[in-house]
């Protein structure tokens, strides 16, 4: 008795130490694919992003195009393929849905990787990739609007393939989503969510990312911080994750001033992840509050703090993460 007492002792020791083992493994593996994400990628991808070759990135035209192909390209470069079904990255939207906001036809670029164990359950993660074209011969490069997030979506991208390649791909699917038409309207986030190409039932949550390269005046002195906005509207789960696992992992401050519903300026309802919030799917908008050159020829890659975008980025990715490889999905608890 003595010995079989003694047998199932170690039998649960070493299920305890295994245990152990396998969060200690889960935490590098994370710390490892989370490198990926530097400095000097972000760099690249905005400065090319903010060029002048690009024109602005205005919805519908040459600098927008160009945009879309470098997108395109990056992905097909990555190894990550286009959603189960399409021929190519772009999802192509009529001018007439621009309700004559836009000259000419655009397109969303979207790229997928497939879940492991649930593929039907998607994490959409979006930015926005057009911003206010020329005037004139001024280009409004929108370095901040929105090529940090643009470039925040590209890194993770690569990290979560990465991982995939090393053979710890998600659990869950990601639909990496760079939107247009968000200056005009919402428009490219509209236009997914009214024709989704996967099922908004089955999709958990939006992770979107606009404007996460600059400091605004609150924070001058203190710049590791982002605002969070809209963890908490849907699901309290959600809410409790993004803060876990920023406390493990990023030590950002987490600045909750726009979610407040009376604040004035209505963040929550001004960018793409409204449109899913809508459809009553999760949100988390990362952002870093306004400055003097929002939407002015002076948002330029100069002023960009590349260490703190790369931060904020990794937390996107961390949280991403834990998102797609939980046991259970996110459960939406609130109206």
């Amino acid at each position: 008795m003595k010995k079989l007492l003694l047998f199932f002792i170690g039998i649960l020791f070493i299920s305890c130490a295994s245990s152990k083992k396998a969060n200690i493994n889960e935490d590098a593996i994370k710390n490892k694919y989370v490198d990926e994400i530097n400095v000097i990628d972000l760099k690249d991808h905005v400065y090319l992003l903010a060029n002048d070759v690009l024109e602005g990135r205005k919805t519908g035209e040459k600098g927008q195009k160009l945009s879309a192909n470098y997108l395109a390209g990056y992905y097909q470069n990555l190894g990550i393929d286009p959603p189960e079904g399409h021929d190519n990255y772009f999802q192509e939207i009529p001018k007439s849905f621009f309700n004559k906001k836009s000259n000419a036809s655009s397109e969303n670029v979207v790229a997928f990787i497939p879940g492991s164990e649930f593929p039907e359950e998607v994490i959409v993660i979006s930015a926005h990739y057009d911003h206010l074209g020329k005037k004139g011969k001024e280009v409004y490069n929108g370095a901040d609007d929105n090529a940090s997030g643009t470039s925040a979506v590209l890194e993770i991208a690569q990290a979560f393939q990465k991982a995939k390649k090393s053979g710890y791909g998600p659990k869950r699917s990601i639909l990496f989503m760079h939107l247009t038409g968000e200056e005009e309207g919402l428009f490219g986030s509209k236009y997914y969510t009214s024709h989704p190409i996967y099922p908004l039932a089955n999709t958990i949550v939006n992770l979107n990312i606009d404007m996460v390269g600059r400091v605004d005046k609150k924070h001058k002195n203190k710049p590791n911080y982002i605002y969070l906005i809209g963890a908490d509207k849907l699901s309290s789960e959600l809410h409790k994750l993004s803060e876990e696992t920023n406390k493990k992992y990023s030590q950002l401050k987490l600045d909750y001033t726009y979610n407040d519903e009376k604040d004035p300026n209505r963040f929550y309802y001004r960018s793409d992840h409204y449109n899913f919030a809508k459809n009553n799917i999760p949100i988390i908008f990362y952002f870093n509050g306004v400055h003097d050159d929002y939407h002015q020829l002076t948002d330029t890659p100069d002023k960009i703090n590349f260490e703190i975008l790369a931060k904020r980025t990794q937390l996107v990715f961390y949280t991403a993460w834990e998102i797609a490889n939980r046991e259970k999905r996110l459960v939406v608890d609130k109206k």
